[in-house]
C-alpha cells in the first residue's frame, strides 16, 4: 500500500494511493483514525481495513490537494550520519564502530512539492538523499530480529544541512545546521514493507536540476535498518511516527571541487528504487 497524509479544511488527514488517486480513509471508513500518527498506532490489525477502504472508497484526485509529509507531525527526527561505506572514502573517514545519531526538530519537517528554504544566516546548504523508515509499533529495547515488525514503511527524504553551520561555528553546531525550517522534507507517499521491497538493496539517487549528483544502493548502508532501531530504542522509546533517516550516499555538494550548494531557483529530487520521487524547489528566504 502507499498512504499519504493532505491538508483539508479539518486539518490533515490520513489517505490511501489508489491509482494515482487519493481516497480519504476515515471518510470512507469511520473506524479508521483520520491522522497517520493514530492509524500506525492501531497497530499492524488495522492494515486489511485500510486496505479495504483504499480498494473501495471515493478518490480524489491528487493534484487538488495540498500533500504534507506522510507523518506531518512526528514526535521524534531521527538522523544517521557518515552511514553508507561509499561516502566514509569520499569523506576520508573510516566507517564509525557505531552508529553516529544527531536529531532534527519536528518543525524542519517538509513535503513533496514544497520548497526548502534557503536560510539567509547560510551561504553552504546542501543536499543529502536518504531512505527514511517509518515506525509504525513503538518500543523500547527492540531486538534486531524483530525490529522491522516495527516499520509502518519507507519512502525517500532529503536531510538538508547548512554546512556552515554544521561544522564551521564553534564546537561544530550539528543541531543547529541540520534542523531549519523546511530541511526534513520526506515523501511524497509512505510505501509499507509488502511493497518497498528489499530495502538493503535499493538505488538510491539525488537529482539537482536534473543532474545527477548521487547515486548508490542502499546496500552500501553501513548500518541496516533493522540494527539502527534496535541500536536507538537501547536509548529512547520509539513511537508510532516517529521518522528515522539513514544517512547518504556520496556526491554531496560539500565533498565537490568546487563545492556545490543549493540556492533559489534550483530543484532537488530523491528518488528510491519502488519508493517514488520527493521534489522540492529551492528558494532564498
Amino acid at each position: 500500500m502507499k498512504l499519504a497524509s493532505y491538508q483539508s479544511s479539518f486539518g490533515p488527514r490520513a489517505a490511501g494511493l489508489r491509482d494515482g488517486a487519493l481516497v480519504d480513509l476515515n471518510r470512507t471508513d469511520p473506524a479508521i483514525p483520520a491522522s497517520m500518527k493514530e492509524l500506525l498506532a492501531q497497530g499492524p490489525e488495522i492494515w486489511p481495513r485500510v486496505a479495504q477502504a483504499i480498494a473501495a472508497g471515493q478518490t480524489v484526485a491528487a493534484g487538488s490537494v495540498e500533500l504534507l509529509a506522510p507523518v506531518p507531525d512526528p514526535r521524534k527526527v531521527i538522523c544517521v550520519g557518515l552511514n553508507y561505506a561509499d561516502h566514509a572514502q569520499e569523506s576520508g573517514q573510516e566507517p564509525p564502530p557505531e552508529p553516529v545519531i544527531f536529531c532534527k526538530f519536528p518543525t524542519a519537517v517538509s513535503a513533496h512539492g514544497r520548497p526548502i528554504v534557503v536560510p539567509r544566516n547560510s551561504t553552504s546548504v546542501d543536499y543529502e538523499a536518504e531512505l527514511v523508515v517509518v515506525i509504525g509499533r513503538g518500543g523500547r529495547h527492540i531486538p534486531r530480529e524483530a525490529a522491522l515488525s516495527h516499520v509502518a514503511g519507507y519512502c525517500p527524504g532529503n536531510d538538508v544541512s547548512a554546512r556552515d553551520w554544521q561544522l564551521h561555528k564553534p564546537g561544530k553546531q550539528w543541531l543547529l545546521g541540520k534542523t531549519f525550517d523546511t530541511f526534513a522534507p520526506f515523501g511524497p507517499y509512505l510505501v509499507t514493507p509488502d511493497e518497498a521491497g528489499d530495502v538493503g538493496s535499493l538505488a538510491i539517487r539525488l537529482r539537482l536540476n536534473g543532474q545527477t549528483m548521487q547515486d548508490s544502493r542502499t546496500s552500501q548502508l553501513i548500518f541496516p535498518v533493522a540494527e539502527l532501531i534496535a541500536y536507538v530504542s537501547g536509548v529512547f522509546t520509539l513511537e508510532p511516527g516517529d521518522v528515522l533517516f539513514t544517512g547518504t550516499p556520496p556526491g554531496v555538494g560539500a565533498a565537490r571541487k568546487p563545492p556545490v550548494f543549493l540556492k533559489g531557483g534550483d530543484v532537488c529530487e530523491v528518488e528510491i528504487e519502488n519508493l517514488g520521487v520527493l521534489r522540492n524547489p529551492v528558494v532564498a528566504e
